[in-house]
Formats: C-alpha cells, sequence, structure tokens
C-alpha cells in the first residue's frame, strides 16, 4: 500500500495589513494533497491504515457528524485502498442524504446513524461491543481521526515545508495535528491552533495526553486561541462569510467556514491585536475540507 503525499505548494499572502506590520504570512496548501483525501485527514489516516493492512483487517469503522470531513475522507481512503468503511454519523437519518453523506455511500461506506444520547457513548466499552455485535470485526478510528497514530502522520506535515518560519498556525477540532505539528517542530519555533469549537479550553489537556501517548516530551512552544469559534463547531456569521469571500478575491485560496475560514479571520485578528512580531513569518496551514462549502452560502 504507497502512501506518499503529493508535493503541495507554499503561497505567500501579500496583503497591506501584513505589509504594514512586516510579518510575512505564508499558507501551505494541504488541500492539494490528494484530490479527496485531503489536508490534514491524509496525514490523520496514513498511520491508521497501515496498521490496519498490518493486523490484516479490511474493515475501518469511525464516527462523525452529517457533514465531516473525516467520514468524507474516510469512504475516499476506502474507496482507494480497498477497505470497508462504516460511518456512525450523530443524529438520525434525513433522506436524502446531504452532499456528505451521499459523497461517502457512493464510495461504499455503510451509514449507520446513533441518537444524541447514545453519540455521546460511542466510545465507551459497552458501545464499541455493541458495534462489534452488529458489525463484526473492525479497525476503530476515533472520530475526527486523531489518536497517537495521526499525531505520527501530522508531525510529518513540518518535513514537507521547504521555507522558514517562525509560526506555523491551524485550525484546531480534536488537537490531534496540532499535537502532530508539535511534535514535528521537537521544541523549534512556535505552533498556534485556533480553537473551532466553543468552550474549547479542554484542548490544552488533550494536546498534552497526545503528546504523552505518542511519547514525547511536553514543550511549551505552543499554544490555542479560543475566541475564533464564531458561535461553535460549524456555526459561521455574517462577517465570516463575507471574509472567506473577499479573501477568496484577493488571492483565489478558497476556504470554507468550519475550519479554514476562521483560522485565517482570526490570523488577520491577531496581526491586528499586535501579537506576531515584526520580522516574523507566520505559515498558515490549509488544511482542506473543502467539501463543506457545499450550502454555506459562500
Amino acid at each position: 500500500m504507497l502512501l506518499t503525499p503529493q508535493p503541495t505548494p507554499i503561497q505567500e499572502i501579500h496583503d497591506a495589513a501584513f505589509d504594514r506590520a512586516g510579518v510575512r504570512l505564508l499558507i501551505k496548501r494541504l488541500d492539494l494533497v490528494h484530490p479527496v483525501i485531503s489536508g490534514n485527514k491524509w496525514y490523520k489516516l496514513k498511520y491508521n491504515l497501515i496498521t490496519a493492512r498490518e493486523h490484516g483487517i479490511d474493515t475501518l469503522l469511525s464516527f462523525g457528524g452529517a457533514y465531516s470531513n473525516h467520514i468524507h475522507a474516510l469512504a475516499g481512503v476506502g474507496a482507494e485502498y480497498g477497505f470497508n468503511t462504516i460511518g456512525v454519523i450523530r443524529g438520525e437519518q434525513h433522506n436524502p442524504l446531504n452532499p456528505t453523506l451521499q459523497f461517502a455511500a457512493d464510495r461504499g461506506m455503510r451509514l449507520s446513524y446513533l441518537n444524541r444520547a447514545d453519540y455521546r457513548r460511542k466510545g465507551s466499552a459497552a458501545m464499541i461491543e455493541r458495534l462489534k455485535a452488529e458489525f463484526g470485526d473492525f479497525y476503530l478510528i476515533p472520530e475526527g481521526g486523531t489518536n497517537a497514530l495521526a499525531v505520527k502522520g501530522c508531525a510529518e506535515i513540518i518535513a514537507d515545508i521547504d521555507q522558514p518560519f517562525d509560526v506555523i498556525a491551524c485550525a484546531c477540532g480534536t488537537a490531534g495535528t496540532l499535537s502532530g505539528l508539535i511534535v514535528g517542530l521537537q521544541g523549534d519555533r512556535h505552533a498556534l491552533g485556533l480553537a473551532v469549537l466553543k468552550g474549547a479550553g479542554f484542548l490544552r489537556d488533550e494536546v498534552k495526553d497526545l503528546l504523552a501517548a505518542s511519547g514525547s516530551p511536553q514543550p511549551d512552544n505552543w499554544r490555542i486561541e479560543l475566541d475564533y469559534h464564531f458561535g461553535g463547531y460549524a456555526k459561521t456569521r455574517p462577517e465570516l462569510l463575507d471574509f472567506i469571500r473577499r479573501f477568496e478575491a484577493a488571492h483565489a485560496i478558497p476556504l470554507e467556514p468550519v475550519y479554514t475560514g476562521k483560522l485565517m479571520f482570526g490570523l488577520y485578528n491577531l496581526l491586528a491585536a499586535g501579537r506576531f512580531q515584526s520580522g516574523q513569518t507566520v505559515l498558515a496551514l490549509h488544511s482542506g475540507g473543502l467539501q463543506a462549502r457545499v450550502g454555506c452560502g459562500v
């Protein structure tokens, strides 16, 4: 099973606000790493796929919401690399399927649904046993694809960057990508996560736990900003959508409002607040997920 990422470019953003501040802004276009398994999802899934194949398991099961980038990518993985896939979706089934779930079904993913109360128990031993009784043996990948193997994969993102930078920034949902970046930096330079869900202070402990599970030291060269969730996960506001439209018109780089739009909005806001120093280079990670643009009003 060959899992080699396509080379992805780094694009510089020329913007008067950054120029005045003496700060350079780059974007690593991980959205171009694979046509379906895009962005950080490719890196998160890499070692999980290798491990499943090494153990002779041909069925992957994971969890997600109805518009999950992870479910979308997992379905693409199954179709491309010969795995059966099962997506356990939060909430009730609705027909017709939305574009994300229709894509997954078209790629052969078996969709199952859990009501919200059961979904909150999705990681419990009792729930896993219930799913095994229903589906048989499977390789379990957590919601969002985040585990120690995902951290190992995301650590390799740093090696794929061929330009100098001082700060690398990413959108932060489950903390897996941020944790991988911290590991990859090996204490050098800084990692910045911008949380995309409300009440995300717990993500700081998640990072520490993921670093420990990965056998990594606990460096202090990272932080998480909590003020750019726009009301919560997958929620948006007119000013965010307006920013995305203006950014795309100026720089011809597509964003979406769940992750990358909030990331870039936050970086501009932090710049205005004087949080970056003159002479610094900030590299933003475009984590893909552009399938979320469908129906979002961008």
